[in-house]
């Protein structure tokens, strides 16, 4: 009997043992030893070893595999994460609607008081900028001159002078007169365009920022559904358009590997035994019961 017991017991703690210590060689020792100069086999272990191919491969099959475009676009784009975006602005939508902030201090709470007024003053000037070109290169001199004249005949026409036939007088001073008066005009807003489409745009800017949160969400249910649907527009976008640049740029490959290869063997063993302890642990009962089944073959030969 005992003869009988001792080999699949034997074999057993040999099959745990061999494993146990093989599993132990993929990690250990971290780096190579000598004894006496000559360099001990299987130093370092398997994994320390060949750290720097394993990066590469695993930075390979990530970037080509899990982290590739088609597999970031069909996930980034799928119904539910379109779903999960929408609803998180009308969450945002929703909780604005009861904030009593004003848009300034909103805005505090993300940008310092520097970054709120360089954009206050960039978004200004460039509104005024815009609008003051436009002024300046229309033929609006021109337009509010000759309405001003036709105004003025018409109502000559229809009054006492009129009558006494004194706007054909009038009609024939009417072109030079236009033509001078759109001179001016032209010259007024050349030279005074800037200033007052500033002053303009500085008081409504002003009252933009001091307008609350709750009053810029409510009423305005076309202008957010309008906003909301070119948030997702651009959303798309950028996904389509622009991600493959910005995989390039990232090198997910690169990044991955770079990582792995910085890691300390203590890390690296730690990470890999957190995520693989119990099949690991498999293995090695595995090799215990294969060394007692051996055991007990040989018993029974």
């Amino acid at each position: 009997m005992i003869h009988y017991l001792v080999g699949p017991l034997v074999g057993a703690v040999i099959g745990y043992i061999t494993n146990d210590i093989a599993i132990r060689m993929l990690f250990r020792p971290h780096q190579a030893k000598y004894i006496m100069g000559i360099h001990v086999p299987f130093t370092p272990g398997i994994i320390p070893k060949e750290k720097g191919r394993i990066a590469s491969a695993i930075g390979k099959a990530v970037s080509e595999n899990l982290m590739n475009r088609e597999v970031l676009e069909k996930s980034l784009l799928s119904d539910d994460m379109l779903t999960k975006i929408g609803n998180a602005i009308d969450e945002f939508v929703t909780t604005q609607g009861q904030n009593k902030e004003t848009i300034e201090q909103f805005a505090r709470h993300y940008l310092t008081e520097e970054d709120i007024t360089a954009m206050h003053s960039n978004v200004t000037d460039g509104i005024v900028k815009m609008i003051t070109a436009k002024l300046r290169d229309c033929a609006l001199g021109e337009n509010i001159a000759h309405m001003a004249i036709e105004h003025v005949m018409e109502k000559t026409r229809h009054s006492v002078v009129g009558l006494l036939g004194a706007d054909k007088f009038v009609a024939g001073l009417a072109s030079p007169i236009e033509k001078l008066l759109a001179k001016h005009i032209n010259e007024i807003l050349h030279n005074n365009s800037w200033q007052m489409v500033e002053g303009l745009v500085i008081d409504e800017s002003q009252q933009l920022m001091g307008m609350t949160m709750s009053d810029l969400m409510t009423g305005h249910d076309e202008q957010v559904a309008q906003i909301k649907g070119g948030i997702l527009s651009a959303y798309r976008v950028i996904i389509t358009e622009h991600l493959p640049r910005i995989l390039q740029d990232i090198d997910i490959s690169t990044i991955i590997e770079q990582r792995i290869n910085e890691m300390d063997m203590n890390e690296a063993e730690a990470i890999i035994m957190d995520v693989m302890k119990k099949e690991l642990r498999a293995i090695v009962w595995l090799g215990a019961l294969l060394g007692s089944i051996m055991g007990t073959i040989n018993a029974l030969i």
